[in-house]
Formats: structure tokens, C-alpha cells, sequence
């Protein structure tokens, strides 16, 4: 049971600065003012950009407008992906605040899913929610919820607050002590220069032996090369919510506390900065 209250709210209340700006190509009439917004690391862009959208609305013409996409130094940034993920993988040693330029043309059909309403994020956050709950429990959890608990996460998360969405969370954190964990731990492995979206499969947090894993070991096991070897200079370092865990940290105790409200394991396989 996830214990370590300090740990869960640091990380919701996770925020990284960021500056909208407008596409050139799309400047109408007068150029917009940069927009400011610190942007909750565990949400997902389309959740939290209303008022980016607002502001740069006010200086198109309308018939120049179709759905609103953002992109990060020409990547196309996935809407379906949590915020803090995106950054971590595409800009995490690039200087703050994080600089997102804004489109209202030419949405990217083969990079980006359509987002037309809030609806839609929550039905994939549900999914995925879902998805994780198979794994750790059989979905015998979320089953045994009724449609306002799947609501009040779906709300804790939509208006960022933390106590409402973890009142419910708590029982998606919970397994039988006898059985030391999940009975898988939902992850994905992000590589920051590879084109496969990520890696997900079936790992257990305690050996056959009753030995927890650690981070180590799903690393090992799941993306080898990321793992460092002492006689030899590191190449990539491996991030979760920002910070790097060391690798000895049980999986079973990062799924309960470093998780991101879908209720997976997010992590981010980056190169070395070089000097």
C-alpha cells in the first residue's frame, strides 16, 4: 500500500514552466504575446491548454483555425502521452521554460491522434487505467468500482486535485501482503531516439524466490543497453517524473509511488548529455 504520502504529492504537484507561442506561418494580423502557464507534469496537454487556446484565438481570423496541435522544435508532441513524459523525452536538457510553439493548420494526420473534446482523453485515460489494473489485480479492482469512482479519479485528475483522485487511487495501490506486490507492474519504456513508441511487457516485481526486483532488473531484462557498466562511460540515463531512481529501488515500491495517474510506470531512456 502506497505509504509514503510526501512521495504521491510531490509527485502530482510536479509543474514545468512553459512558453506558447504561436507558428509564424499562421501570424495573422498582429503578432500574439507569448503565453505563460506552468503545466502539471501527470496531465496531458490537451487537458491543461484552454487557455493557451483562448489567448491565441483572439488574434486569428476563423476561418484559419481547425484543431489545435503543439510541437516542440518540429516534433509533433502526442497529446496521449502524459505532459511530464513529452518533456523528459524530447526536451529534458534543454534550458527553461520549455518552448512550445502552437498551430491551428495542417494538423500532422500520421503523428497525432484527433482530440476534439475532453471526452476523449478521459475514455484513453480510463482505458489505460484499466489496462493497468488487468495487470496488477485481473481488473478485479476497477470491476468492483462503481461509475462514480471511476469518475471521481477521472475528476481528481481533470481538475488536478490530488486528495480527490487519490481517495479512489489508494485501492488500485493495494495487494494481498502475502503476495509481496502486483501481479505484474505496468510499464513503458520510452527511448528517446528510437522510433518505437515503447516498451511494454509482462515483468513481476518478486522473483519466483520472493526476491523483489529492482529497477535494475526490468532494465536488464527489458532495454539492456540503458543499464551503466562500471568500467565504462555512461551513455543514457534513466528518468522517471525528471529525477533518475537509482537502480537498485524495487519496482513494486516505484509502481506504488512514481506512477502517473494512469497507473503506469513512465520511463524515460535518454542519452548523456555531452558537456
Amino acid at each position: 500500500m502506497a505509504d509514503d504520502k510526501d512521495v504521491l504529492r510531490d509527485v502530482w504537484f510536479g509543474r514545468i514552466p512553459t512558453c506558447f507561442t504561436l507558428n509564424q506561418d499562421e501570424v495573422t494580423e498582429r503578432e500574439p504575446e507569448p503565453f505563460y502557464l506552468l503545466l502539471p507534469r501527470v496531465s496531458y496537454l490537451t487537458l491543461v491548454t484552454d487557455k493557451v487556446k483562448k489567448h491565441f484565438l483572439k488574434v486569428m481570423k476563423q476561418e484559419d483555425v481547425e484543431e489545435m496541435w503543439l510541437e516542440y522544435e518540429g516534433t509533433p508532441l502526442k497529446w496521449h502521452y502524459p505532459i511530464g513524459v513529452l518533456f523528459d523525452l524530447h526536451a529534458s536538457n534543454s534550458a527553461l521554460p520549455w518552448s512550445v510553439t502552437v498551430h491551428f493548420k495542417s494538423f500532422p494526420e500520421k503523428d497525432l491522434l484527433h482530440c476534439p473534446t475532453n471526452s476523449v482523453i478521459e475514455a484513453h485515460f480510463m482505458s489505460s487505467i484499466k489496462e493497468a489494473d488487468a495487470l496488477k489485480h485481473k481488473g478485479q479492482v476497477i470491476n468492483d468500482m462503481q461509475r462514480k469512482d471511476h469518475k471521481q479519479l477521472w475528476m481528481g485528475l481533470q481538475n488536478d486535485k490530488f486528495d480527490q483522485f487519490w481517495a479512489m487511487n489508494r485501492k488500485l495501490m493495494e495487494y494481498p501482503t502475502e503476495e509481496g506486490g502486483f501481479r505484474y507492474i505496468p510499464f513503458r519504456i520510452y527511448q528517446a531516439l528510437n522510433e518505437r513508441p515503447f516498451i511494454q511487457k509482462l515483468f513481476r516485481p518478486v522473483s519466483a524466490e520472493g526476491v523483489p526486483h529492482t529497477l535494475g532488473d526490468l532494465l536488464r531484462e527489458m532495454c539492456p543497453s540503458a543499464v551503466h557498466h562500471e568500467d565504462e562511460p555512461k551513455r543514457y540515463q534513466v528518468v522517471i517524473h525528471g529525477i533518475e531512481p537509482m537502480l537498485e529501488t524495487p519496482v513494486q515500491w516505484l509502481s506504488e509511488h512514481l506512477s502517473h495517474p494512469d497507473n503506469f510506470l513512465h520511463i524515460s531512456i535518454l542519452p548523456t548529455p555531452s558537456d
